[in-house]
């Protein structure tokens, strides 16, 4: 089968760091479709040698087992090739038709991995050059806008131009194994589900710690922060593949279906607990490993005033019969001490029917033992000296 898959923003930060290490980890392992062959789009003046060598050059920053070798890397560096585009001119796109029509590929997917203000004009853009034909795939990578209404709006107008069973709607971070384990955890382990609950759960901790900056995405974090960045997406999904209930089969509406009675479940916060639940921060100037680093409104693209926050802690709780009671902790933030992602779970302590009378009746028991499950869902990094919040 011809595969061919266009990558908007293909020399973005979410292409080299997560897309193109996991497009090769594919090709390593022979899941990339045979025939296949991934075209990059950026505003850069890129021959395909150059676009090659420029991505075999990132791959020295991602994780060392992750990295291909030089002979890995020149297979691989066959399925590559690079378009200039100007997103906005329309016979850029009728350039991007014209050279996928030369191949005439069984599947054609566009990834859009660029801003979402620029989704509904690539969208529309495809349409116009006839891009959107029945074998054609749209891929829209988080965050779908920066509010409801934005949300609406790109949700409309690719709607407009693709039917619903083109469009794919992703969040990168559930591609991880440790988290599609998180299923197999809840649901296939008939010792571990009858615990599962507010009975026997003190409370659950979510923490995604990133010991980098915002690197070159200034511009783009200050609209966006780490609610956006990472809570409403990222950290919500775990929150929901924890706490939902059975889906009546595997399949992407009847996990959708679960997912969004957790959502709804969610206790609102009021303007007094707000205040209580939630925490907001922002990197300063530190040093990583005795390297100085600069403090979140010195990095390129920032307003030098910004409130844009970098670390975010919260409280939550789940108002349903199975969780009610039970609080969730989700932490999250950029330029942390290490870097590390986790989900823990604290057993109980001792039931209060075990415990003396006397005690139970004056309230000095002790909590009594409990248990912690923990769940890794990347390898910790190496502890560092961080910057202040």
């Amino acid at each position: 089968m011809s595969f061919d898959l266009v990558l908007f923003g293909g020399t973005g930060d979410l292409c080299w760091r997560k897309l193109m290490p996991a497009l090769f980890q594919a090709f390593k392992h022979g899941t990339l479709p045979t025939g296949a062959r991934i075209i990059g789009v950026g505003r850069d003046d890129l021959s395909d040698e150059r676009y090659r060598a420029q991505i075999q050059s990132r791959f020295d920053h991602v994780d060392l087992a992750k990295r291909p070798s030089s002979e890995e890397f020149a297979r691989f560096s066959a399925l590559l090739e690079f378009v200039s585009m100007d997103l906005s001119k329309p016979e850029h796109y009728a350039y991007l038709r014209d050279k996928l029509a030369h191949r005439q590929a069984d599947t054609v997917v566009m990834y859009l991995a660029t801003a979402p203000s620029l989704f509904a004009t690539i969208a529309e853009q495809l349409a116009a050059a006839g891009l959107n034909t029945p074998h054609t795939r749209v891929v829209l990578e988080k965050p779908l806008g920066h509010d409801l209404a934005s949300n609406r709006a790109i949700n409309h107008t690719v709607g407009q131009v693709f039917t619903e069973r083109q469009i794919y709607r992703i969040d990168h971070y559930l591609g991880k194994p440790s988290v599609q384990n998180l299923f197999a955890l809840r649901f296939g382990n008939a010792l571990f589900e009858p615990l599962w609950r507010r009975e026997h759960i003190a409370n659950i901790q979510i923490t995604m710690a990133e010991e980098l900056g915002v690197e070159k995405r200034g511009a783009f974090f200050e609209t966006t922060g780490t609610l956006r960045d990472m809570v409403q997406n990222h950290a919500l999904q775990l929150l929901c593949a924890i706490g939902m209930e059975p889906p009546i089969n595997s399949h992407a509406d009847a996990i959708r279906d679960e997912k969004l009675k957790v959502l709804r479940s969610l206790k609102p916060w009021t303007t007094e607990s707000l205040t209580q639940d939630v925490v907001r921060g922002q990197y300063t100037a530190g040093n990583i490993a005795g390297t100085p680093v600069p403090g979140y409104r010195e990095e390129l693209g920032v307003n030098p005033n910004s409130s844009t926050e970098t670390f975010v802690a919260l409280r939550t709780e789940i108002s349903n019969w199975r969780w009610a009671g039970v609080p969730f902790y989700i932490r999250t933030g950029k330029r942390l001490a290490g870097r590390d992602a986790r989900i823990v779970a604290d057993g109980a302590g001792q039931p209060a029917g075990d415990q003396p009378a006397a005690q139970r009746r004056a309230g000095t028991a002790p909590a009594g033992p409990s248990t912690r499950q923990t769940a890794e869902l990347q390898q910790p990094g190496a502890c560092a000296t961080g910057p202040g919040l």
